[in-house]
């Protein structure tokens, strides 16, 4: 009886241990899954700070096309500029920045050199025969840029991420760092680009005594039919004891603006993008037009601002010189300087002391 005893407490016992460990074992995975940040999907992919993703189906698209076969977007070739190498090269002694088309800046603050959203070649398409082709070249060679310490990619669309162009910056000098959003990192290591640093919103990373964090706008990525969100998106705050600048990527309106100015304070200078936002009831999720793109700049208390994403490749149906005209128009009503938010040429380097 006293075995029996013993061998019915021994498997009682045994139970509640097997109980507590599952119990445990719940509770920690429960733990996990809340502490994923907001913007964490369970699935690895990402969603925008107020929750939504984009969910334009192919349905949609499709619309669109057909809506646009009466629209004839026709390019125009825009005065250029050539860069100021004499600024460029001297990079130490300057603060400045150089336009070289779309999305893509060379900013330099006189600790390091940053390349944002590099795209020097033809086409903004995985083919090299069909897409987005540009039509006007890019304002520099990439043969004739100086050395880059930093090259920082907002998001994967092919207008912002270029394989050529970061392929040859990588092999060009292995000390360029990459600097990506969350999930992309496996992209670069899978095309032999290893110096990469991957980050999530609100990570910050220090190089050469400039503070870098990676900061949250609204938009999407993919490369691929299956890769919808798989990798983060968003903008690139950059400040140092000389000056402070943020490139906002690709983005719809949103209040994520007041968020940054509320955790990082105005900026000396902001790269807002204008283009690319026709028509609204398709790319008003994801592309600012210029009258919000105004609103941006007011929301991040800025000094002053360039208007990108304009000019280079044909992606949406507005006039290509449309923002450009646009943008003035709105800060005629609301009173704003010309030299408060403004354009540059093609090439054009700006003095920023």
């Amino acid at each position: 009886m006293l075995i029996g005893g013993l061998i019915y407490f021994c498997k009682n016992i045994f139970f509640f241990i097997i109980l507590f460990t599952i119990f445990n074992l719940f509770h920690l995975h429960a733990e996990t899954v809340i502490k994923l940040p907001e913007h964490h999907n369970q699935d690895g992919t990402f969603k925008n700070t107020n929750g939504f993703s984009n969910d334009r189906s192919f349905r949609e698209m499709f619309k669109w096309n057909r809506e646009r076969k009466n629209i004839n977007v026709e390019p125009i070739q825009f005065p250029t500029k050539e860069p100021d190498f004499k600024i460029i090269n001297d990079y130490k002694s300057h603060l400045s920045v150089t336009w070289i088309g779309h999305a893509s800046f060379l900013y330099q603050n006189k600790d390091i050199n940053i390349l944002l959203d590099p795209h020097f070649t033809e086409r903004a398409s995985p083919l090299s025969f069909v897409g987005p082709k540009r039509y006007m070249p890019a304002g520099m060679k990439l043969e004739k840029l100086p050395k880059i310490d930093v090259v920082a990619i907002s998001h994967n669309h092919y207008d912002h991420l270029d394989y050529k162009t970061v392929k040859f910056l990588s092999d060009r000098s292995t000390e360029t760092i990459f600097l990506v959003p969350l999930g992309l990192k496996q992209w670069f290591n899978k095309n032999n680009i290893m110096n990469v640093r991957e980050l999530d919103w609100w990570g910050t990373i220090e190089i050469s005594n400039t503070k870098i964090v990676f900061v949250p706008v609204q938009h999407w990525s993919a490369r691929g039919i299956f890769d919808r969100n798989k990798s983060l998106w968003g903008g690139w705050h950059f400040k140092n004891s000389y000056h402070s600048f943020i490139h906002l990527g690709d983005t719809g309106y949103t209040d994520d603006f007041k968020e940054i100015e509320k955790k990082l304070e105005s900026v000396d200078l902001a790269a807002i993008p204008i283009g690319a936002y026709e028509p609204r009831w398709f790319m008003k999720f994801s592309h600012m037009n210029p009258a919000e793109a105004i609103q941006a700049f007011i929301d991040l208390k800025a000094k002053r601002a360039i208007g990108m994403h304009w000019g280079t490749f044909i992606l949406t149906d507005e006039p290509v010189d449309e923002p450009i005209n646009r943008l003035d128009e709105e800060k005629l009503k609301l009173g704003i300087q010309k030299d408060s938010f403004f354009t540059l040429l093609h090439g054009e380097t700006l003095l920023l002391e």
